[in-house]
């Protein structure tokens, strides 16, 4: 099993704590977070970064950094239709839906400097250049263009973000506050989860309440859409797991264990595994800490039961799972540690200890279905890991090289004929 130490994947550092991340892009991520409605000095919002490969590391370029006022964002979600891109990001009780607005840019110079903390525009931090900034069109046709373009090196993607509807997603009566949003695959429904223990689903992108879900009786820790669409579980703090169905808003079944030692256990988090071979079935990864002993647990969900589990001595944070369902990873609360498991089996394919040195706060593995370029490099997969240190990093796994399977037989064959000359000419 691979190890490597924590400054091996440093992607870059921010100036805020970390507390969401997501893929934007096939080649953009997304990380947000703050220092809260406090005079601390600490600013709130999110950046975004343009990831490459230089053939031997990744490296992350600062692209757009938009600030949110007094508004930390703890939580958001990132929908692309292959023309319009939107984030929808949790800020107090509400939910702010964002338009991403994109532009092709042609570099002249073969070069582009940031532009200065002064050169700032509705909220946003531009670069400053000599470039030739050619008209918006839509979001699909741009990334073609540049696939296409012999001149790929000069071309540069640029991002802008404009804040558009806004909806309260949250109504409790102490502390309102949004802590999970999820949108589902096709791109129609999002769901909500806060302090006031409902789960909210909403006609997306109008934001029209479709179902509103009285959950769980303490807060929602987390939610997720099963790949078809058509449900969505829900885990929260009072130690439940329900599954619901997308359609008329009812609950299927609860997702429930013993542990073998009897103590009390909590779900922290809770994804959908997609599976290419037999899409009717369907499988969820959760994290269940303990007392004692922490889990990440693979759960049939036809029949409400575990089919694997992984002990962790310690409290789990975060989890992710590829998007091609190969990988799954997940990150520890005290050692700042980052994982990346083989799906099927549970097999553990990679341990960087210490990848943070807080506890860690999001995973998003890079897809393998792609909206645009590829990041060409030599990895089998990669997990963009964010933590309240600040820190952004990427952990990967190398392709496995193996022989051609005619190699191995020819291999074998000329080793028995040269076994068999070499006794010959011994006379043994």
């Amino acid at each position: 099993m691979p190890s490597r130490r924590n400054n091996c994947g440093l992607l870059a550092r921010v100036n805020f704590p970390l507390y969401t991340l997501q893929m934007l892009t096939s080649r953009h991520i997304l990380v947000g977070g703050g220092g809260g409605s406090s005079k601390t000095g600490v600013a709130n919002g999110f950046e975004v970064y343009e990831l490459s490969h230089d053939g031997t590391q990744f490296i992350a370029e600062e692209v757009t950094r938009h600030e949110t006022g007094p508004s930390v964002v703890m939580n958001c979600t990132t929908y692309t239709d292959g023309k319009r891109t939107w984030i929808a990001a949790g800020q107090e009780s509400h939910c702010q839906l964002y338009n991403v607005n994109t532009k092709v840019i042609t570099i002249e110079n073969g070069d582009i400097t940031k532009g200065s903390s002064n050169n700032v525009k509705d909220g946003l931090r531009y670069r400053k250049n000599a470039e030739k900034v050619e008209e918006n069109i839509a979001f699909k046709e741009r990334i073609e263009e540049i696939k296409d373009n012999c001149n790929i090196k000069n071309k540069k993607l640029q991002l802008k973000v404009k804040p558009a509807d806004s909806v309260q997603t949250d109504f409790s009566e102490d502390e309102p506050f949004q802590r999970i949003i999820r949108i589902s695959l096709n791109g129609k429904v999002m769901a909500t989860g806060g302090t006031d223990s409902h789960v909210r689903l909403w006609k997306f992108p109008q934001l029209q309440k479709l179902h509103d879900l009285e959950a769980h009786t303490n807060e929602i820790d987390d939610i997720d859409f099963s790949p078809d669409g058509m449900s969505i579980v829900s885990i929260a703090k009072d130690g439940k797991a329900f599954l619901w169905n997308v359609s008329s808003g009812t609950k299927d079944k609860e997702l429930t264990w013993s542990p073998s030692d009897g103590l009390k256990y909590m779900y922290k988090r809770c994804r959908f595994r997609k599976l290419e071979d037999d899409k009717s079935k369907k499988q969820l990864f959760m994290l269940s800490n303990a007392m004692k002993t922490s889990f990440l647990q693979m759960w049939d969900i036809d029949s409400a039961s575990i089919v694997k589990s992984v002990p962790y001595k310690e409290t789990l944070s975060a989890l992710a799972v590829s998007d091609d369902g190969k990988f799954v990873a997940v990150g520890t609360m005290f050692s700042g540690s980052v994982d990346i498991y083989v799906a099927f089996s549970l097999r553990r394919a990679l341990h960087v200890p210490g990848a943070h040195s807080m506890f860690v706060t999001g995973l998003e593995f890079l897809p393998t279905k792609l909206d645009g370029p590829a990041i060409t490099s030599n990895t089998e997969t990669a997990v963009v890991s964010i933590s309240v240190d600040n820190k952004i990093c990427i952990h990967s796994i190398p392709f496995r090289h193996t022989l051609p399977f005619w190699f191995v037989i020819i291999l074998i064959i000329l080793s028995v004929c040269g076994a068999f000359i070499f006794c010959s000419y011994l006379e043994i």
